[in-house]
């Protein structure tokens, strides 16, 4: 009987949770949080549920066709399984996810310490020696990951606790940042404070990463000996919510923090990193600062290496190693515009493709009724598209004259959902028996 124990369901839950912890997991909750004040708990619901939710639907959305990322785009064609594919990698990689584990460690393990005058040229050291690492050990990652995530992880999560609690039980008195009552909430935090946490939650990328990662947990059930599809199917479900609970907690955590500072900071990680070295000292900042560097050169090797096997995979006449140079120094460059920066850019592109993902992995449930009928998913993935593309440049301040007159006026527009009824009517369009139905190319 296929039966996993209790100890091996939590191996599982924590290595799934040790896979989506990274950079954009520490710093968009508390950064949420000092914006959202009063409304800190609808923001942080819809943060999950774009974050955490889409990212464990994904994993399970992937089980159920197959094994990786690309049986999920063989729902439409090969040909857009194999664009869905290198766009996600490419997200996760070298355009967002991984110079952000580069920016992200300058931020909280060295930037503080560093004059405002060479800031720029400390940055451009610091990024250098993280990929370079990134490069050196994504040669053979395993022991490294394993290392690091066994110790650093867990130092990494005590030391968040350990923050909430001096912030929920102490008397806050501290030096150099102001701390108080919950505040109010300020901009669209005040209005739509749960939807624009769905924003917030795209920025993490874990939803992207869901489907990509969840070859890594199907891998470690069978590891358990576990064979039939249902049961693989059953214990990646479990440890998923189990995962997902945990980084739950984390993300609450966080977002109290940034709920309950005063002191407005540029991002999230210069907020945590002062609260860290008030509340608890230079000893507190100078630990957390040391975790997230070491948690986010895990993340880093990981990103590298799956980039980097799947390109080989994809253009075996490149070499495994020069695909990670050239990542690894692109990564580099990028991580250098900046933190924030890179976070305002990146925005706009996330709330474009995230609409095509969900609705993918959403009708991928209903395949059974689907079948044969590709315009289902291509209809109602290209209106999702076209509505999120207008709304995302309208966010940005970019109007496109009618269109953006046009989009506003549907529903659900001014909640950044304005493409789900296009969505519906594109899949009821597509079961219209007036498309000539073709064979997966």
């Amino acid at each position: 009987m296929e039966k996993l124990t209790m100890r091996q369901i939590l191996s599982l839950t924590l290595t799934l949770f040790a896979v989506f912890f990274g950079a954009g997991n520490m710093i968009f909750p508390p950064a949420m949080g000092q914006l959202a004040g009063e409304n800190y708990l609808q923001a942080l619901a819809g943060f999950i549920l774009t974050d955490a939710g889409i990212a464990l639907l994904g994993m399970i959305a992937v089980v159920l066709v197959g094994n990786k990322i690309m049986d999920l785009g063989d729902l439409v064609s090969r040909r857009f399984s194999l664009l869905l594919s290198v766009m996600v990698y490419l997200l996760i990689g070298p355009l967002f996810a991984l110079p952000r584990t580069g920016s992200v460690s300058y931020e909280l393990a060295v930037r503080p310490y560093v004059p405002q005058q060479y800031a720029w040229l400390v940055s451009l050291a610091v990024t250098a020696v993280f990929f370079l690492l990134t490069y050196y050990l994504s040669g053979n990652p395993s022991k490294v990951v394993d290392i690091i995530g066994k110790y650093m992880t867990p130092v990494l999560i005590i030391s968040i606790a350990l923050l909430y609690l001096v912030c929920l039980f102490s008397d806050k008195s501290g030096n150099t940042v102001q701390y108080g009552a919950v505040q109010k909430a300020a901009g669209e935090y005040q209005d739509i404070a749960f939807f624009k946490g769905m924003i917030e939650g795209y920025n993490a990328l874990d939803g992207p990463a869901g489907p990509v990662f969840a070859i890594i947990i199907i891998n470690a059930v069978t590891g358990f000996q576990v064979k039939k599809r249902k049961n693989v199917v059953k214990y990646t479900i479990i440890s998923g919510i189990g995962a997902v609970l945990i980084l739950s907690g984390i993300y609450y955590m966080l977002t109290y923090i940034g709920a309950i500072t005063h002191t407005t900071f540029e991002n999230g990680g210069a907020l945590l990193h002062a609260v860290a070295s008030d509340l608890l000292g230079p000893v507190g900042g100078i630990v957390l600062g040391v975790s997230v560097f070491l948690a986010c050169m895990t993340t880093s090797i990981g990103l590298t290496t799956s980039f980097a096997d799947y390109f080989h995979e994809l253009l075996p006449s490149v070499s495994y190693r020069k695909i990670t140079a050239v990542v690894c120094l692109f990564s580099f460059a990028v991580s250098n515009v900046g933190l924030s920066y890179l976070i305002a850019v990146s925005q706009p592109v996330l709330m474009m493709i995230y609409p095509v993902l969900i609705v993918l992995i959403v009708l991928s449930f209903g395949r059974k009724w689907i079948g044969d009928k590709k315009m289902v998913y291509i209809l109602s993935m290209a209106a999702a598209f076209v509505l999120a593309f207008i709304n995302a440049m309208d966010s940005a301040g970019i109007s496109l004259g009618i269109l953006t007159v046009w989009g506003r006026s549907l529903p659900f527009y001014h909640l950044h959902l304005g493409w789900m009824l296009p969505a519906v009517c594109g899949a009821a369009v597509g079961f219209l028996p007036v498309w000539k139905r073709k064979k997966s190319i």
